[in-house]
């Protein structure tokens, strides 16, 4: 049974939140106060602890949300309607080494207490000593113009190759690779290499037209070497039957497949990326903290950790600064932020404009509460390295990936980055999959019982249960996804699609 009704998650806030409906004229009790709601106060949304003057900063998290822009009685409403961000297109920040050395201090803490008893799994190592959590056939086009050509070949194989012993085949479809131009269509190359390079991939290949953009020969170089048995090439218009010759590439391919076995690796061989989408008020209190120790464990074991969505940093952007390495990564963040609000002015867009109308009726209000619950997927690891749109995770620990917050387009960013898994919150829900395994992660309990058939786990329960079990709980459940044990539910569902973020012209 849940034991309150009402959540004050600082003792510095001057809102709390209503875990569930709250009539107008209820009287909740928050520490040894008594206040009488003016208004009903939906679930995941917040109240007034006391009378709150036109300006005065709202404080959630121990941090100011906004300010308000009207009085707000105790026990009223506090929402989007009478609250307005403090956010602006620039900000200054400042580095300091003695917040970023505490940080570590308490990581180094953690890493020890891990010493000696990192857990397993079983995963398949890759000649060049990376590891993948599936053993999958991918086909990755070139260009949009052979999607067609792609997908009737997979829908070949699923039948042809159904008694086989593999986790999944799938083609990677795109509308891009031609008519690009400058970044752009570097960027599509580069996340398609990526892709090609991934170590969930037993088997790839890599389907042409022939005169598209992103030649065959350019994309081969940029590829670079790799393993003839477990890479190969089909140019269409070079033969006369492209689905004959595609049948017999992917026989070829899934015969050295069907040889690789699972092999017990440490668990901090694993890299994880961490996304919400469709984020409500309890994604902040509930599902991003569990998430966040995730994050902390996986990192003291020496695992990796990839945290995503720079427009939802905006507000809470100094807390990931100070948990910065270095001065050299401190600044390397604050040129991370300020690159994708220069992108948001480039377009002539707001910068705070961001929480979906999705967000608001969760309760969500402004960018500042959706970003202070945002960032909290992140734990409190110290921040190891900044990369860009498309590049390859090199170092341990926690990363910061630049992208964008919008859901299928940060997920590829995050699977091309080289994560075996994401971590995927939501408040809403949303039937989302990435190339990789996606453990959707339900901020409330109503959510997760609503929707089984795409929730992997319930962080409502963090509510009324004990919290240790509840991460221990978790904790097994990431374990038993990357060791082939279990399948996530966009796995189950056959929901799994890539986007490519574009900046520019098209032909």
């Amino acid at each position: 049974m849940q034991m309150f009704n009402v959540l004050k998650i600082t003792s510095a806030d001057t809102v709390a939140v209503a875990i569930n409906n709250l009539s107008q004229g209820e009287i909740v009790e928050v520490g040894n106060k008594k206040i009488t709601c003016t208004s009903d106060i939906p679930a995941g949304h917040k109240f007034a602890l006391q009378s709150i003057k036109a300006g005065d900063p709202i404080i959630k998290y121990g941090y100011p949300i906004g300010a308000a822009k009207e009085d707000i009685p105790e026990g009223g409403h506090v929402h989007a309607t009478n609250i307005r961000t403090l956010l602006s297109e620039s900000a200054e920040y400042h580095y300091d080494e003695q917040v970023s050395a505490s940080y570590m201090a308490k990581a180094e803490l953690k890493r020890k207490s891990w010493e000696g008893k990192v857990p397993t799994i079983q995963a398949f190592k890759r000649s060049n000593g990376k590891i993948g959590i599936r053993n999958e056939l991918w086909i990755v086009p070139t260009v949009g113009c052979v999607n067609k050509i792609a997908e009737t070949l997979i829908d070949w194989a699923k039948t042809e190759f159904a008694s086989y012993p593999y986790d999944g085949i799938h083609v990677w479809s795109h509308p891009y690779g031609c008519s690009q131009l400058g970044d752009d269509h570097e960027a599509t190359r580069t996340i398609l290499s990526d892709l090609v390079h991934h170590p969930n991939a037993g088997g790839v290949l890599i389907l042409s037209l022939g005169c598209e953009n992103n030649t065959p020969e350019s994309f081969k170089a940029l590829v670079g070497e790799t393993d003839p048995n477990r890479v190969k090439y089909l140019t269409t218009q070079e033969v006369e039957d492209e689905i004959a010759v595609g049948k017999q590439l992917l026989k070829d391919l899934m015969e050295t497949i069907i040889t690789d076995k699972r092999e017990e690796v440490p668990m901090s061989e694993l890299i994880v990326g961490f996304k919400c989408g469709g984020s409500d008020g309890f994604s902040g209190i509930t599902a991003n903290p569990l998430v966040g120790r995730f994050c902390d464990e996986l990192t003291a074991m020496g695992g990796t950790a990839i945290l995503t969505e720079v427009p939802e940093m905006f507000g809470a952007e100094q807390l990931l600064m100070n948990r910065a390495v270095s001065k050299k990564v401190y600044e390397e963040t604050v040129d991370l932020i300020n690159n994708f609000k220069d992108y948001f002015i480039k377009h002539n867009q707001v910068v705070y404009e961001n929480p979906s109308p999705g967000n608001k009726a969760g309760g969500i209000s402004t960018l500042e509460d959706k970003s202070l619950g945002c960032i909290q997927k992140g734990g409190q690891a110290p921040v190891q390295a900044i990369l860009n749109y498309g590049d390859q995770v090199t170092e341990k620990g926690l990363n910061l990936l630049s992208g964008p917050g919008n859901d299928i387009v940060s997920t590829t960013a995050l699977t091309a980055c080289g994560a075996h898994i994401i971590l995927f919150t939501t408040g809403r829900g949303t039937p989302l999959g990435a190339p990789v395994p996606t453990v959707k992660i339900a901020s409330n309990s109503a959510l997760a019982t609503k929707k089984t058939n795409w929730i992997d786990f319930d962080a409502g329960r963090l509510l009324y249960e004990d919290n240790e079990q509840v991460l221990s709980d978790f904790l097994s459940l990431v374990k038993d996804v990357a060791s082939g044990e279990c399948k996530t539910k966009n796995e189950l569902n056959g929901y799994a699609e890539i986007s490519l973020f574009k900046d520019g012209v098209i032909l």
